[in-house]
């Protein structure tokens, strides 16, 4: 038994040389990653602490809208997002301005506004008998992206 493994050969080194070729050929070339869109002017804002479905209300207003009318109709509007919705988008426009270099204000519109829902801030209410009731803050993560007209 000792013998017959000692008597075993390696291969040669020519058929060693001439599999490895064979293998790589075999292998799969690599594909290009599709290279990412280039966004816009854009400005996020994160852990807004109002309900995502109360936000998504406001902002169906605004999308698509130039950004003077966004910006007149969300100083108007009574909801407690219309705010901080204003506010993002004025941080846009200052980001266009200052990115993009020259930069038409007037031909900028809101292209994409995405409300997200962010972590959830547990509370406990008591209740009666000893015992607690959960209640949860919802936050929100707001993307506000502009275009060029």
């Amino acid at each position: 038994m000792a013998n017959e493994k000692k008597t075993k050969k390696a291969a040669p080194k020519a058929e060693v040389e001439a599999k490895a070729p064979a293998a790589e050929a075999k292998a799969p070339a690599r594909k290009a990653k599709p290279a990412k869109p280039v966004a816009g002017p854009h400005a996020t804002l994160h852990y807004l602490r109002i309900a995502p479905r109360k936000v998504r209300l406001v902002a169906d207003h605004v999308r698509g809208q130039k950004v003077g009318d966004a910006l007149a109709l969300l100083k108007y509007t009574p909801q407690a997002a219309a705010q901080p919705l204003a506010k993002l988008l004025r941080s846009a426009v200052a980001n266009a301005e200052q990115k993009g270099g020259h930069v038409d204000v007037d031909a900028l519109f809101v292209k994409t506004l995405t409300v997200d829902q962010g972590p959830k801030m547990r509370r406990f209410m008591p209740r009666a008998m000893g015992r607690a009731y959960r209640i949860e803050k919802k936050t929100s993560h707001v993307y506000v992206e502009l275009g060029v007209a």
